[in-house]
């Protein structure tokens, strides 16, 4: 039986033991997320692209295909060797995919029309496997990193059982009729 892979662009990064695919056009700023993200103490498993196959489980597990293995290109810095940039910590061979993160670049007047309250939260099949993604808006002023790690903290909260939007309507609609 040939395993089934799928190449998916983005780099692909363990953020809180979580399998994190940072997704979207080119040029968005995917690689300098991943540096800021590096700089942070997250590691690296695949730039550009990295590549999926369902485990036995039935999980999708995403490593670097080795020629790729350790480098990060970044617009104007060319390429780097992450590993020998930040040390063997900051790299590791695979990690089950988690979540997506899609980096949409958004002007001002599309940030103002983004709901406040909940996240853009949708999914998408990966060989035949649901993974969740957020789409985070990238404009100017924004911590993405920061944005980045407070949506994998969301998500294990969500893993968990526990939504804040939904906590804080209850609030809300307890206040009005109590």
């Amino acid at each position: 039986m040939v395993e089934e892979k799928v190449t998916l662009h983005g780099v692909f990064m363990e953020v809180m033991q979580l399998g994190v695919l940072l997704a979207g056009t080119s040029g968005v700023g995917k690689s300098e997320l991943a540096l800021e993200l590096l700089n942070r103490g997250h590691r690296l498993i695949a730039d550009d692209a990295p590549e999926f196959s369902r485990s036995p489980s039935g999980s999708v597990e995403g490593r670097c295909p080795e020629v790729l293995r350790d480098f990060l290109e970044v617009r104007g810095l060319g390429v780097i060797n992450v590993r020998a940039m930040f040390g063997d910590m900051a790299v590791m061979p695979g990690a089950e995919l988690n979540i997506i993160l899609q980096l949409r670049l958004m002007s001002s007047e599309q940030l103002a029309a983004v709901d406040r309250l909940r996240a853009s939260r949708d999914s998408v099949v990966v060989l035949e496997k649901q993974v969740p993604r957020i789409t985070l808006p990238v404009a100017p002023g924004r911590n993405l990193a920061i944005l980045v790690e407070i949506a994998v903290r969301s998500h294990q909260l969500m893993l968990g059982g526990y939504d804040a939007a939904a906590d804080f309507s209850r609030r809300q609609q307890s206040s009005l009729t109590g």
